[in-house]
């Protein structure tokens, strides 16, 4: 029989679902798994609820319900001095991952090229080699993950048809600074590109760090697609609602995209969303603060266990070389991916090795990426859990 589309049917098991069937396998407590373990904001969810049942529940606007996409456009403006058309600019879609798929394959043709920095979110690769393009990996070094300003620069060419830019960036926690973006923005005016802005980690970003939408820089008004994603703002994952705000000459080939995709998203939780959108400066400065108190006390359980812990800037996620607690520990010396299952099997803790988010051979081998967005509780035994790991021989 005819083979299916190359791309995806050559994709094998991810490894989150291996970890994962692992943890659950053996009863561990799974840090792997990038979602936090409460229910999200009592208002928020109440006010889906109400939207539920009051209706309408049928088909809403493609493009979302103006509520929303007001709300979108005024989230803009309030946190990033943007002025956008809700009418013309801001399009709601069922989730960030569907939102990025839209921007994509909007802007791909066979041959264009796409620069992705790594460790990178899984779903870029595959949907831009759906599109005919090709993946240009500009890998990021630890510990500190600085933009590699030569190897950028030797990624752009004459075929380079947009950069994804992610930050905060999943899942190392990186926040790109002001310089760095100035950076990708003068090669992208260089080469006359365009950037698909993955941020929907914007409102989890911790002390010393801000974040900054490449879209405010001189210049990029017209050049970029901003992603973001009510399920990371308001720790509601599972609602699958995210939104794009774009030049009105590139959102009507994504809307085009998305008409095809999912057409559209439902309208209950849409109105809780735009009514979550709305909530005072204190709910988002206490999301980031919360999340950044789990991240220092996983941090300090992490360093007592043995492991050197790498900075995080935001998201959900934190990185750790487990090299120096294997110094005095008999019994294992292989890589990230085997030190993962190791560590699942025999702590009862269960991590992401950091070379999956990497298309080169060459990448880190050291590392394991542990998710802090659980109850503390949750994050002291799994502390607790791989000290004693950490002295067993």
């Amino acid at each position: 029989m005819r083979p299916a589309n190359s791309v995806y049917s050559s994709l094998g098991t991810t490894i989150f679902t291996v970890m994962s069937a692992l943890a659950a396998e053996h009863g561990a407590i799974n840090l792997g798994q990038g979602f936090p373990d409460d229910e999200g904001p009592d208002d928020v969810r109440a006010a889906a609820a109400k939207a539920i049942l009051d209706g309408p529940n049928q088909y809403p606007p493609m493009m979302g319900l103006p509520t929303l996409r007001q709300a979108v456009a005024e989230a803009n403006k309030r946190f990033y001095g943007l002025d956008v058309d809700w009418q013309k600019q801001v399009m709601v879609t069922s989730g960030a991952t569907e939102a990025l798929h839209d921007c994509l394959t909007a802007l791909l043709n066979l041959g264009d090229e796409a620069i992705v920095f790594e460790p990178a979110y899984d779903s870029y690769r595959p949907v831009i080699e759906a599109a005919g393009a090709k993946v240009v990996a500009v890998p990021l070094a630890p510990p500190h993950w600085s933009l590699p300003m030569e190897k950028l620069e030797a990624a752009f060419s004459d075929r380079t048809k947009l950069i994804l830019v992610n930050t905060p960036m999943n899942p190392i926690g990186k926040v790109f600074t002001r310089d760095e973006l100035a950076a990708i923005a003068a090669l992208m005016q260089r080469h006359d590109a365009y950037a698909v802005c993955d941020e929907v980690y914007e409102h989890l970003v911790f002390s010393g760090h801000t974040h900054i939408p490449l879209m405010t820089l001189p210049g990029m008004a017209e050049r970029c697609l901003r992603i973001g994603s009510a399920g990371k703002t308001f720790s509601l994952t599972g609602w699958k609602i995210g939104y794009v705000t774009g030049p009105a000459h590139l959102m009507e080939a994504v809307a085009k995209t998305h008409q095809f995709v999912t057409f559209t998203t439902a309208p209950g939780l849409q109105s809780a969303v735009a009514y979550g959108l709305g909530k005072d400066d204190a709910y988002f400065a206490s999301l980031a603060s919360s999340l950044e108190a789990k991240r220092d006390r996983l941090a300090k359980g992490l360093k007592e266990a043995g492991f050197d812990v790498l900075p995080a800037d935001g998201t959900y996620f934190i990185s750790a070389d487990f090299r120096p607690l294997l110094k005095n520990k008999k019994g294992f010396n292989g890589n990230d991916e085997e030190f993962c299952r190791d560590i699942t099997v025999k702590a009862k803790v269960a991590a992401i090795p950091l070379s999956a988010f990497y298309s080169s051979p060459d990448a880190p081998r050291h590392l394991a990426r542990f998710c802090f967005c659980k109850q503390d509780a949750i994050l002291d035994e799994a502390s607790a859990r791989l000290k004693v790991y950490a002295k067993a021989d």
